[in-house]
């Protein structure tokens, strides 16, 4: 069955109505058609994706999974339509790509970019958001300038390779979060020995951010007390996940702050349940363009006060 990305517009709407026919008006199109669209959508990924027995109608945790998936994709096709028009209209500048992480370009880059371009000055640019092994295959082969990731004390990341340059350009760290309770007391409490096991919401192990993790649990010996319920390779899955009370997981700060804001997650221990990570701006020795090297030669200077966003 052909999937349609107008779908995940429908979805969007009947989150946001809580109600067919108010999602429909949104649409323009009829109650019924509205209907069938979700079903399609449902009959696409082989699950539900919306709750119908309650009312207004919510999303499932499912819903709520596929439907961010969905908004990222219809956000990267703008971004991308809206780069061949720019162009088309200016063949002469040469587009700056960068590739980060899932977590990474969800959030962090965004702002960082737009602080860069603040100080350095407008730029083409575009975004591979990938795992993170594609994102280093995609700057070997010469399809990415730049590639963005995650360093910490525990895993060096990308430094190990010789044949890299790389610089700091912001901070984040990994901070263990779980459903918030009325009191706004974490469901769960790394530090509470009477509530044991408690449910571990994990990175796979294609997921090179979990390496961060690891070094944390074997130290602090937890291992043991944790029990992985759930795994997934992008980090908005087990936000997901973990929003709805499933259990613990560690996710970037930078991507749960609005969560941490509203109350809807809690932090589930404290600051030495953390991992500090450094965000590091990779490139190769050689093979850079003029307009590249005048960027990497901005950021070394700036090196000491990173353009860190807000």
């Amino acid at each position: 069955m052909a999937m349609n990305l107008l779908w995940f517009k429908d979805l969007a709407f009947l989150a946001e109505t809580g109600n067919f026919s108010q999602a429909a008006s949104l649409a323009n199109v009829t109650q019924p058609a509205m209907s069938r669209r979700i079903r399609g959508l449902e009959n696409w990924v082989g699950a539900t994706l919306v709750d119908r027995s309650s009312h207004p109608v919510r999303l499932t945790s499912a819903g709520r999974q596929m439907l961010e998936a969905g908004q990222q994709a219809l956000s990267r096709i703008e971004i991308e339509r809206n780069l061949v028009r720019t162009s088309l209209a200016h063949p002469d500048k040469y587009v700056v790509t960068f590739a980060a992480q899932q977590s990474i370009g969800w959030r962090f880059y965004p702002a960082w970019l737009q602080a860069l371009e603040e100080e350095f000055g407008p730029i083409m640019s575009r975004l591979r958001a990938d795992d993170l092994p594609n994102c280093m295959d995609d700057l070997k082969n010469g399809e990415v300038d730049y590639v963005i990731a995650y360093e910490s004390e525990g895993s060096a990341g990308l430094s190990a390779f010789p044949d890299l340059a790389s610089l700091s350009i912001g901070t984040d760290a990994l901070i263990p979060v779980c459903k918030s309770m009325s009191d706004g007391s974490p469901l769960f409490h790394l530090d509470d020995q009477d509530r044991l096991p408690i449910p571990y919401l994990r990175f796979g192990d294609s997921a090179p951010i979990g390496q961060h993790v690891a070094p944390l649990l074997r130290t602090r010996g937890v291992n043991d007390r944790l029990t992985v319920v759930y795994e997934h390779s992008m980090s908005g899955a087990l936000r997901i996940r973990a929003r709805d009370g499933a259990g613990v997981a560690w996710l970037p700060r930078s991507l749960v702050k609005p969560e941490l804001d509203m109350g809807s997650l809690a932090l589930a221990g404290n600051e030495g349940w953390s991992v500090h990570l450094d965000i590091r701006l990779y490139r190769l020795n050689a093979g850079t363009n003029p307009l590249t090297q005048e960027i990497w030669e901005f950021l070394y200077q700036r090196e000491g006060t990173p353009l860190l966003p807000d």
